[in-house]
């Protein structure tokens, strides 16, 4: 969870269990971003370790990506071309450790963004830390052994996951007892290890993997299907769950590699998109 105010957010993560606030302030411009980041922990941090966090906040922030390929290859595709419009200069974040984007894709799985946020909001609330600095207080995403104390039954009421409360019972629990590799050292891996990587652990299938996965996907649910097959063909799938793997395959057809970034983009713009396209994206 976040807290913003002109031009500045205060954030929180985990640094190998250290608990982190960030305040971030925009500094430049769209065209020449520049960010300015202050930390805040209870004890002053070693050397090595500040630089280590530092090496992770460009990471998760993308501060280094690099976009002019995707939004060369926007010039001549009309979908991104029109988010770019809208959203020119938005990178995608993530976190270092692997848990917040499994135990989201876990809540994204079969359900609308209002109902999965819901789900995310109440684990954060009730299972999450308060990171307490710069006069706010940020409720972080809780870490595996918060919740591998609980059991499912305990969790599907608590939040109302239904099936998915299984799910993030045991992937907590396997990522407090095994060591599991870092979103970085998911990156090191080719796509297709990474992948392999990601499904073996508790709830992470095809859909889930291609959220997590640092080398991009393009993850296509019974949700998604029908924002990108009116996209794609203007008209929703008349049987959603066959029509997946053909909406699936476009979307890596037409971007390639970007296709994450496209999905992204898409995602991040619907009502915005629907308008200028004169057609209703099914966000609820």
């Amino acid at each position: 969870m976040k807290v913003y105010e002109k031009g500045t957010i205060w954030t929180a993560t985990h640094h190998s269990d250290v608990l982190v606030g960030i305040k971030l302030i925009s500094r430049g411009t769209t065209e020449q971003p520049r960010i300015n980041a202050q930390l805040f922990l209870k004890s002053e941090p070693k050397p090595e370790q500040l630089n280590e966090i530092k090496q992770s906040l460009v990471h998760d922030l993308s501060a280094d990506g690099d976009l002019a390929e995707f939004y060369e290859l926007a010039k001549s595709d009309s979908i991104p071309k029109l988010v770019i419009e809208d959203l020119y200069g938005m990178h995608s974040t993530s976190l270092s450790t692997i848990f917040p984007d499994a135990l989201l894709a876990i809540l994204l799985q079969m359900t609308t963004f209002k109902r999965s946020d819901e789900m995310m909001s109440c684990l954060i609330t009730k299972y999450g830390e308060v990171a307490e600095f710069d006069g706010q207080k940020v409720r972080i995403w809780p870490l595996p052994k918060a919740i591998a104390k609980h059991d499912a039954p305990e969790l599907a009421k608590a939040c109302n996951l239904g099936y998915r409360a299984k799910f993030i019972a045991n992937l907590a629990r396997k990522l407090e007892s095994e060591k599991f590799p870092t979103i970085g050292e998911l990156e090191k891996l080719t796509p297709e290890e990474a992948k392999g990587k990601l499904l073996d652990l508790p709830g992470i299938g095809d859909y889930s993997a291609d959220i997590i996965n640092p080398h991009g996907g393009f993850p296509i649910d019974a949700w998604s299907v029908d924002v990108f097959g009116k996209l794609f063909y203007g008209e929703e799938p008349k049987d959603r769950r066959k029509a997946i793997d053909g909406i699936k395959k476009e979307g890596l057809r037409r971007w390639g590699k970007w296709s994450w970034m496209a999905f992204f983009y898409v995602v991040q713009d619907l009502d915005n998109l629907s308008k200028k396209l004169k057609i209703e994206l099914r966000r609820e």
